[in-house]
């Protein structure tokens, strides 16, 4: 079984799937605000809950974090698949 990976917006990926932080497509305060609650390249995340409109929720470094979709939108990640 091999891994296919693909580079997504954070908000495309669905309950239960992982991927790695890559980049951010937002301008300095934003970015900021990001590394600040954890979200750094490198660092893996998991989607734990997307509805597909409205706010998700992300874990990150152990933390449930809660982000706007247009916040999601801008963060880059490798998607994991199985």
């Amino acid at each position: 079984m091999s891994l296919i990976h693909s580079k997504v917006p954070l908000d495309e990926l669905s309950a239960g799937e992982a991927g790695t932080l890559l980049t951010f497509t937002a301008g300095r305060q934003v970015t900021n605000r990001l590394a600040s609650l954890g979200f750094t390249p490198g660092v893996g995340v998991s989607m734990t809950q997307n509805l597909g409109r409205g706010p998700l929720i992300v874990t990150v470094r152990g933390t449930r974090v809660a982000l706007g979709r247009g916040e999601a939108a801008k963060i880059w990640v490798e998607r994991q698949e199985r």
